[in-house]
């Protein structure tokens, strides 16, 4: 007998982790067959895990329309490490200083034990994900293609890297293709794994921004590397209006410690007393 978790991974697979086109399968209760449902779970290459499962990273159940599957490969582990994760995300064409700051404010989080999670895309992307892996830190990859294919392909010694020893998740299975609008719908995931996140680099109109977006609708911190003015450049305007300004990773630490603090002194005061009329 088929159970629960078995369906969601064949409609996953059938709907290539087209997230509206499972929920209606779901919805109108769509029959499946037993066999074909088996051989699909036999053809899976990659770990699986649903969201019916003890395991399912908590954090991903409170972003927008949360992955009803996520293939992944590496340690699991990791995504339930949500208090020492940030999201560094960025330009895919970035300038000289945006790749230099990356990788300099990158290794200045990881050294202090703190994880990387990004998007394995061109630019701000792999270079933060190259300088974990350079200097022996812990970093999650989020793919916007079935979780069999490195994309870019460029990219494939840091996939195979991470695909061994890190974690690569991707809620699209197998070798489904990389799909432009897998990649700004894959954001949500970045935000919602990380506890804060990193705008090294950001042109006007960028995907950048969409990641921006969700890390402010889940409530996160957002912390923005400062850049010339009357650049085609969206940093400046997310500080103005109220990112943290950051100069290295030091200040990223210290606002995360004093959040920290704070939330530890609510925690800590009394209740208000009842007053009983």
């Amino acid at each position: 007998m088929l159970k629960g978790r078995d369906i969601i991974i064949y409609l996953a697979v059938k709907y290539q982790g087209e997230w509206n086109a499972i929920y209606q399968a779901i919805k109108q209760k769509e029959i499946v067959d037993d066999t074909l449902v088996g051989q699909t779970i036999q053809g899976i290459k990659s770990s699986v895990i649903t969201i019916i499962d003890e395991q399912y990273p908590e954090a991903l159940k409170k972003i927008y329309k949360p992955p009803f599957v996520l293939f992944y490969y590496g340690d699991i582990g990791l995504a339930h490490m949500l208090e020492k994760t940030i999201a560094v995300i960025g330009s895919r064409q970035p300038s000289a200083y945006g790749l230099e700051m990356t990788g300099k404010i990158t290794q200045s989080l990881i050294e202090e034990g703190m994880m990387i999670v990004s998007g394995l895309a061109y630019g701000v992307d792999i270079k933060a994900h190259q300088t974990t892996l350079e200097h022996q830190g812990r970093t999650i990859g989020i793919l916007g293609s079935g979780i069999d294919v490195c994309y870019p392909r460029e990219h494939l010694a840091t996939y195979q890297d991470m695909k061994t020893n890190h974690l690569l998740l991707s809620e699209y299975p197998g070798s489904t293709p990389a799909n432009k609008d897998h990649f700004p719908w894959r954001n949500r995931l970045i935000a919602g794994l990380a506890r804060g996140v990193f705008v090294a680099e950001a042109k006007k109109r960028s995907g950048t921004l969409i990641t921006v977006g969700y890390a402010l609708y889940l409530g996160k911190d957002v912390y923005v590397l400062p850049h010339q003015a009357n650049t085609d450049n969206s940093t400046n305007q997310l500080i103005k209006d109220g990112a943290v300004l950051v100069e290295s990773g030091q200040d990223i630490l210290e606002h995360l410690l004093g959040s920290q603090e704070k939330e530890n002194a609510l925690r800590k005061q009394p209740e208000p007393e009842k007053k009983f009329i």
